[in-house]
């Protein structure tokens, strides 16, 4: 039944009603005439009637008896059909309204395709490595350095034992995400092809900032654009200085692991090979030493370079138009800026060409970075810690100009360098042993490598002079820590040798096995023995016998008393 129907029906039977009330009550006022019923209820009405006119009136009943019977029977009809398809009602529904949603997310849907773009929820913040502890148990758990040899012969500085973790557990720990770079997210480097000149100090290389330029590159910042060598040219390596051949480029732009890295320049230095490394890292970290025209001439010539251009693990690679005609402040650019050199690496392990490395690489990251939740590990002096002390000593063994030292420790003083004291903890050192360096390749170490680039550009070579001022401007600014580990442990895993004309000038060693043999003096010709009885000679033997000091002291005074009886 519609609800037009109920609308009409209602208003027939009001209008019935104010007639028969109008009749009973006899009222003078005409009675209100009804609405006009439609056309629709007329012909209802007309047939009911005829129905009640033709059949009896108690047969009436019984005909809508049978009306309301036959409506509800359909009705059942009708339910049980629906029944039997409930699989085609639950699609068609689903279609319209989706039972997961439901009526608000299928509005929300009409909404974003009329938008014409969906909005996409936002990244995840990215993950970083926070370190980790070793296992209870681990036998590096617990380690402390042992008390120095009591060796009162042995003076100077010697290695310390170290706690390594085994190779292949070391490579397990290498962290997937890098580490935290406070104070600063991204790192740029400024290129310039017109260069001018600044207040002082500065190459073509590495640029001319100005003090301005300086100060500013001081001011940590999220994003950060400075001063790191190589300020000309398309990339690093190609018309800047320094400049290395594509084929070398591609390699070390194709480096994503770990680099360990050294430099010979000037022939100064022997190739020494790495040790005890493992077969895994032979395969994986990539060994590169960079030479200049003069080293390679020098291999050459002895022999130990062909045309492949590797030696042992090392592969050698040749700078040429180097842009400083010192080769230690050559050896710089390597030493600082590997970062830029291989700019995919993940980690760095710079050893001075004087050193040879004796333990594998990544036990050397797990125990000097990963373990210590450090991006950057140095060595400091063996005796040295303040910078001051150290400026004496480098103009004491003429290591450079001495008014350049002078010049350049003044300056820092200026900006609030002030000797080392106990309040400085707990930083334990301002001088380090600069010959090894571990790096994890970040913005915020990178930064301080830059600096500190920029500080041995700027100033002198002697880069232990520049690395407080620059580690202090950046702690100033940031949480920021480096791992000064003690000298003693680097001597650990690396093995220092000497320079090459120091090894010239000595005389080659005996073979081994060999017994030296102690020859007498040949006899002169024309020169006879003394007169005397050869029960009182005293021959001295080919190989002389070690004795007691007393029985030493006395043959002395018996030789002296065969020597006045000879002479009377």
């Amino acid at each position: 039944m519609t609800t037009g129907s109920l609308g009409l029906r209602s208003s027939g039977s009001y209008g019935s009603l104010q007639q028969q009330q109008f009749q009973n009550s006899g009222s003078p006022f005409p009675p209100v005439p009804p609405r006009k019923p439609p056309k629709m209820f007329k012909e209802k009405e007309g047939l009911f009637l005829w129905i009640c006119k033709f059949a009896p009136r108690k047969k009436v009943g019984m005909l809508l008896l049978c009306a309301v019977s036959a409506a509800v029977f359909l009705w059942v009809v009708y339910v049980a059909k629906g029944e039997d398809t409930p699989e085609l009602t639950t699609s068609m529904n689903n279609s319209v309204f989706p039972p997961e949603t439901g009526l608000i997310m299928h509005i929300d849907s009409i909404e974003q395709n009329n938008v014409g773009q969906i909005e996409s929820p936002p990244p995840p913040p990215p993950a970083y490595f926070k370190g980790y502890t070793l296992p209870p148990g681990n036998p590096c758990e617990g380690f402390t350095l042992p008390p120095p040899p009591a060796d009162k012969k042995r003076t100077g500085p010697r290695p310390c034992p170290v706690c390594y973790l085994p190779v292949e557990q070391a490579i397990t720990l290498m962290p997937d995400a890098p580490s935290f770079s406070p104070g600063v997210s991204s790192l740029t480097y400024i290129h310039e092809e017109n260069l001018s000149k600044s207040e002082f100090g500065g190459s073509e290389f590495g640029g001319y900032p100005s003090l301005k330029q300086r100060s500013d590159s001081y001011d940590i910042r999220e994003s950060m654009s400075v001063h790191c060598g190589f300020v000309r040219g398309a990339r690093p390596g190609h018309q800047t200085g320094f400049d290395i051949d594509d084929s070398n480029l591609l390699a070390m732009e194709s480096c994503r692991g770990v680099v360990v890295a050294s430099a010979v320049f000037g022939a100064f230095d022997l190739i020494r090979q790495p040790q005890n490394i493992s077969e895994y890292a032979k395969g994986n970290v990539c060994f590169y030493m960079f030479v200049d025209e003069e080293t390679e001439k020098f291999l050459r010539n002895s022999s130990e370079l062909d045309s492949i251009m590797i030696i042992g693990l090392w592969r050698i690679v040749v700078a040429h138009n180097l842009p400083y005609d010192d080769p230690r402040r050559n050896g710089k650019v390597p030493k600082l800026l590997l970062h830029r050199l291989f700019p995919n690496a993940r980690y760095s392990l710079w050893v001075d060409a004087k050193l040879e490395l004796v333990v594998d690489p990544y036990q050397i990251l797990e125990r000097f970075l990963w373990r210590k939740n450090a991006s950057f590990a140095i060595s400091r002096h063996y005796r040295r810690f303040d910078v001051f002390v150290e400026a004496e000593a480098n103009k004491a063994a003429s290591k450079f100009d001495n008014a350049s030292i002078d010049c350049q420790v003044d300056f820092y003083k200026k900006e609030g360098l002030t000797p080392y004291t106990r309040a400085k903890l707990p930083i334990t050192s301002d001088v380090p042993e600069g010959c090894v360096i571990v790096k994890e390749h970040i913005p915020i170490s990178n930064l301080f490598t830059c600096l500190w680039f920029n500080e041995v550009d700027r100033f002198t070579p002697r880069d232990q002079i520049s690395f407080a001022i620059v580690r202090d401007k950046i702690r100033e600014k940031t949480n920021w820590t480096l791992n000064m580990f003690l000298d003693c442990e680097r001597r650990n895993f690396v093995v220092q040798g000497y320079h090459r004309d120091v090894l010239e000038h000595w005389s080659p060693p005996p073979p081994p096995g060999a017994i030296a043999v102690v020859h007498p003096p040949p006899p002169v010709i024309g020169e006879t023995l003394p007169n005397v009885s050869t029960s009182r000679l005293v021959t001295s033997p080919v190989e002389k016998i070690p004795t007691k000091r007393g029985r030493e002291r006395k043959s002395r005074r018996h030789r002296k008393v065969i020597k006045d009886l000879n002479l009377r």
